[in-house]
């Protein structure tokens, strides 16, 4: 369910956080209707700023609709998103955790060595291969940018002698696919080059952010990561993301938005947080603490531990999962987020939040 933009409460204001849920209970209720229940588990967080980004450029908010209570709502009921800017995030969830899950049973992953997992898992990336394409036809999007970049990934990672961003271009295209295809769906075919650009360096985050935040555990299982098939070092990987992030700045401020403030709030300033936050972790972590973890022991109590994580949130983590040792506070990225109180530059600026929000750019980090 997670990814790389994190956004919480305490780190946008009122009303920011408010849309922000409307979008995520939006794709999870959307996946439910249009493709079954286990199809929730493919709602992510970097998915759903494709919905963000569609309902920034119409004139109008996106059509909401009352979703009942749900139980990570604190059983409360709430206003959601329901436009085609969702379904094509939906779309796209469901394309590339099919893909994602192939790749896992042809590597041979985990609890994917087992057959009868293994063929359980092709089952199901066949199944929301198919919905996701279905979805994507009647909304005019072509996939092939986004299966071609799973294919492609495969088939780099088995080339010796390759550069890091030459490993990095197939999750870039594929990405930025798809952030274009929102000028589409909103009417402004002219904010595609932008949005493009803007999906290019994303994913170039989104997989860098990736093999920083896997590289320990990659290391001690002898597993593929890009940072050490290049013998890349993290500071030059800090550097790449922070290029990254500059650029991704300069395309969103390009674009030509209806409203701006939860964009610029999640693709600049949660987006600038996460690479900080995984560069931050990986310089406190000791060997120690990584080769003292108790391996996966796969099998059904790995099975059963895996369904309890994710019914739970992500709050139960097994011994053997690196979040194991964290707070509920610190895997929700919950600490630390006090920034509104702080702000000296514009008093109660946290209290509006429309395209005047300070969160767009009075100059303060709330």
């Amino acid at each position: 369910m997670f990814g790389i933009v994190r956004p919480c409460r305490h780190a946008l204001c009122g009303g920011l956080f408010s849309e922000w849920m409307a979008h995520l209970c939006g794709l999870c209720l959307a996946l439910r209707d249009e493709h079954g229940h286990l199809s929730r588990l493919v709602t992510n967080y970097d998915g759903l700023l494709v919905s963000v980004l569609t309902e920034a450029q119409t004139p109008s908010a996106a059509p909401r609709r009352r979703a009942a209570a749900c139980a990570l709502r604190g059983f409360r009921g709430a206003d959601v998103v329901q436009d085609q800017g969702v379904r094509l995030a939906a779309s796209v969830s469901l394309v590339l955790a099919a893909g994602k899950a192939r790749d896992h049973v042809a590597d041979g992953d985990g609890l994917y060595r087992r057959r009868l997992v293994a063929a359980a898992a092709e089952r199901v990336a066949t199944r929301w291969s198919s919905a996701g394409g279905r979805t994507a036809q009647e909304l005019g999007f072509d996939l092939a940018p986004l299966t071609r970049a799973v294919e492609e990934q495969a088939r780099l990672e088995r080339l010796p002698g390759l550069g890091l961003l030459e490993l990095t271009a197939p999750t870039e295209e594929a990405v930025a696919a798809a952030f274009g295809h929102t000028a589409t769906l909103a009417g402004k075919p002219h904010n595609r080059p932008a949005l493009e650009e803007a999906g290019r360096f994303f994913g170039r985050l989104a997989h860098l952010l990736d093999a920083v935040e896997d590289l320990p555990r990659d290391r001690a299982a002898g597993a593929y990561n890009p940072l050490t098939a290049t013998g890349t070092d993290l500071a030059t990987a800090r550097r790449r993301c922070d290029d990254a992030l500059l650029g991704l700045r300069m395309a969103v401020d390009e674009l030509d938005l209806e409203r701006r403030a939860l964009t610029r709030a999640l693709l600049v300033r949660e987006l600038g947080h996460a690479v900080s936050r995984a560069f931050a972790q990986k310089e406190q972590e000791s060997p120690e603490r990584t080769t003292k973890r108790p391996a996966d022991p796969g099998g059904l109590l790995s099975l059963a531990c895996t369904s309890l994580s994710c019914c739970t949130c992500g709050i139960y983590r097994p011994e053997w999962d690196e979040e194991h040792d964290k707070s509920c506070c610190s895997r929700f990225d919950c600490s630390g987020c006090d920034a509104c109180g702080n702000c000296s530059n514009c008093g109660e600026c946290c209290s509006c939040c429309g395209d005047g929000c300070c969160c767009d750019g009075c100059g303060c980090d709330c």
